[in-house]
C-alpha cells in the first residue's frame, strides 16, 4: 500500500523547485494508497507553491435547437440531455470524469474555486490564477501558471487530459466553440469551449526532452514545464494545422476544425 511518504519521495525527486501545477489525475491506476485522494493532495501541496485542478461540472450543459454554424454539435437531437441537465452550484461536485483528487482538492476547506459554469478550476494559494477566469476567457488561469514558470503534473494519466493544451490550442488560433450551461436565473453562453481531445497523445515526442518522469506504485508521475508544454503545442499547431485531431469518425468537434482549415466553413 502506498503512503504520503511514498508520493512525497516521488515528487521530491522530479525537483519541482516549488513552483505552482496544475495536476491531472488517475488515482485507481496506482492502486491501494493509505488515505486514499487526501494523502496524494497533502504530498502534492508539500511539493509545489500553489495546486489548480480542473472541476469541470458537464451536467449544466444544454443545447439549444438551432446555433452557430460548424460549432461541433447536432442540433436537435440533445433533448434527452437537456432535460437531466442541472443548474450550475459553486457547490456542484467535480464530474466523475475528472477524478477523485480533484473533487478532494474542491472541499479543501482553504481551496477557492472559479464560477465558470462548465470550465471551472479549484486551487490552494493559486487564487491570483484563478480570479484572472471569465465567462469569455476560461483557461487564462492556466497562462497565469505559466508565467510563474509553473508545472503540468500527470498522475497516471496521459495528455488526452492535459487541459493546458487546450488553451495552446486557442493561443495558436485554432476554431474554438459555443456551448450553454444552465445556472439558478439564466442560460449562460460560454465562447472559447474547446475541441476534442482524443488526439493529444501525439504531442508526446515534442515534450520527451523537458518530461520528467518518476515511478510510483503501479503507476507513474510526469512532470512538463508548463510554458514548454504550450510553445510545442503552439508550433505543432502553426506548422501542422490539423495536428493532435482525433481520429475517430464523426468526431463533431474534430470534423468542424478540419472543414475550418482545409476552407470549408
Amino acid at each position: 500500500m502506498l503512503t504520503f511518504e511514498d508520493f512525497n519521495s516521488a515528487l521530491e525527486s522530479l525537483e519541482l523547485e516549488n513552483k505552482p501545477a496544475i495536476a491531472h489525475a488517475s488515482l485507481k491506476s496506482f492502486g491501494a494508497i493509505q488515505g486514499g485522494a487526501e494523502t496524494v493532495l497533502n504530498a502534492l501541496l508539500t511539493s509545489v507553491s500553489g495546486l489548480m485542478m480542473p472541476t469541470f461540472t458537464y451536467k449544466t450543459m444544454i443545447a439549444p435547437e438551432v446555433g452557430p454554424p460548424n460549432n461541433g454539435l447536432d442540433y436537435g437531437k440533445q433533448r434527452d440531455l437537456n432535460r437531466m441537465a442541472v443548474p450550475f452550484r459553486y457547490d456542484m461536485p467535480v464530474d466523475p470524469l475528472i477524478g477523485m483528487l480533484s473533487e478532494t482538492l474542491r472541499q479543501a476547506p482553504d481551496a477557492m474555486r472559479t464560477a465558470h459554469p462548465i470550465l471551472s478550476f479549484a486551487g490552494i494559494h493559486v487564487g491570483e490564477a484563478l480570479v484572472t477566469q471569465t465567462i469569455y476567457s476560461p483557461f487564462t488561469p492556466i497562462g497565469w501558471l505559466a508565467d510563474k514558470a509553473g508545472w503540468v503534473l500527470l498522475l497516471g494519466v496521459g495528455h488526452t487530459v492535459n487541459t493546458s493544451i487546450h488553451y495552446a490550442e486557442k493561443m495558436a488560433g485554432r476554431h474554438q466553440f459555443v456551448r450553454w450551461a444552465l445556472t439558478r436565473r439564466r442560460v449562460v453562453e460560454c465562447k472559447y469551449f474547446p475541441g476534442c481531445s482524443d488526439g493529444f497523445e501525439a504531442i508526446r515526442p515534442d515534450l520527451e526532452d523537458v518530461t520528467r518522469r518518476v515511478e510510483v506504485g503501479d503507476s507513474f508521475i510526469e512532470a512538463i514545464p508548463l510554458h514548454s508544454l504550450l510553445q510545442a503545442v503552439e508550433t505543432r499547431i502553426q506548422e501542422k494545422p490539423l495536428a493532435l485531431l482525433c481520429q475517430r469518425k464523426e468526431c463533431e468537434r474534430c470534423d468542424a476544425v478540419r472543414a475550418v482549415v482545409r476552407g470549408y466553413a
